[in-house]
């Protein structure tokens, strides 16, 4: 097992993309302490800004790499990762686990934006609160996250879920805004509250809502009551719930399944069953 911590605080964003179990697996020690990396529009060696050891681990078969204290600057940290685990004892900045294929990531603390972005595989793991553009793409594409999990035990910021394409992302705290917005595919499972606008513009897939939801977007119509729902595998959600089809103004086949008993205003749309 490797483990990282920094030599000292970070006052600019440091790109380390090159921070994978992909790249530690083929290379030694001192070959990982010169890897390139960017501190602000500056070229390092790891090493400089990070002390590597190595040693440990329970099984030699796979790679490990513990990141101990506060990555919250430190960005792309997993990208591209195909194979092994992390572990991260702190916060971590944003993009963590982009295009992402295989793998774990575990973040005890925050990550920032774009969390899992375009992820096509594997398991990230966020023990606090994740930012904005959870599994979201960069802006100008429609090609986000096509397969993996993603499961969040504190709260998401805005558009988690953006141009979804497939895989899960589990919120157990609550959502802000436009949660699942351009969703093609995929399942969205939020435990708590949003903040509104829950699937704008979908075409497909699946968004369930256990807690409350301000409205219904007008562009969705109402489709049953049903008495629970299946997330993935053997979990099921016991309702009822009220199923939305939407989103209609963009012919959009997606399903919006929402608690019941969390949304009593909502109760009206069973005029229209």
């Amino acid at each position: 097992m490797f483990t990282l911590k920094a030599r000292r605080d970070f006052s600019v964003p440091v790109e380390a993309e090159c921070i994978t179990c992909d790249v530690f697996s083929e290379k030694s020690k001192e070959e990982i302490k010169s890897l390139s990396i960017w501190e602000g529009n500056r070229r390092r060696e790891l090493g400089l800004l990070f002390d590597v050891k190595y040693g440990g681990g329970s099984d030699q078969n796979e790679t490990e790499i513990r990141l101990v204290g506060d990555f919250g600057k430190v960005r792309k940290i997993g990208r591209g990762m195909t194979k092994g685990k992390m572990v991260i004892d702190g916060n971590v900045g944003s993009h963590l686990g982009e295009e992402m294929e295989g793998g774990s990531i575990i973040v005890r603390g925050n990550a920032g934006s774009w969390l899992g972005s375009a992820m096509k595989g594997g398991r990230i793991e966020i023990i606090g609160n994740a930012g904005d553009y959870v599994s979201a793409p960069y802006r100008g594409s429609i090609e986000g996250m096509r397969d993996g999990e993603i499961i969040i035990h504190g709260h998401a910021g805005n558009e988690a879920g953006n141009f979804m394409r497939g895989g899960l992302i589990r919120i157990e705290g609550n959502a802000r805004q436009f949660l699942g917005i351009h969703m093609r595919d995929g399942t969205i499972l939020l435990l708590g509250n949003s903040a509104g606008r829950v699937g704008a513009e979908m075409l497909g897939g699946r968004i369930i809502v256990c807690g409350q939801v301000p409205e219904i977007l007008p562009t969705f119509t109402i489709d049953a009551v049903r008495p629970s729902v299946t997330v993935a595998g053997n979990e099921n959600k016991k309702g009822p719930f009220y199923r939305f089809l939407g989103d209609l103004a963009d012919n959009g086949e997606g399903r919006l399944f929402i608690s019941k008993p969390s949304n009593p205003h909502l109760s009206f749309y069973e005029e229209y069953l």
